[in-house]
């Protein structure tokens, strides 16, 4: 069990489903908010940190008019609250 508030490395989170779903979540609250039309590529990377609930932090890749990028999220879920929420999205400038 991790330590409340320690980033851990996601060691499964390429076959995850949730994961996946997650990702597509923040990529879609992002168009939503921006007016945009990313398009969800696939996830680079994901840590976990234990919060109340748990806090994704996910880099993902898009496409944006056919130009790949690299993105990072962080993604707040209260699972027992049935609770999602985009916290932070913001485009990798050094990818």
């Amino acid at each position: 069990m991790a330590a409340v508030g320690t980033v851990r490395n996601n060691e499964g989170f390429a076959n995850s489903i949730e994961t996946e779903s997650l990702t597509r979540f923040a990529v879609d609250e992002h168009n939503k908010k921006e007016n945009a039309l990313l398009e969800f590529v696939r996830v680079v990377h994901e840590k976990v940190q234990v919060v109340s609930g748990s806090l994704h932090h996910l880099k993902i890749e898009a496409t944006d008019g056919g130009t790949k990028n690299v993105y990072e999220a962080k993604v707040w879920v209260k699972p027992w609250e049935n609770f999602k929420q985009v916290q932070e999205f913001k485009l990798v400038l050094d990818s």
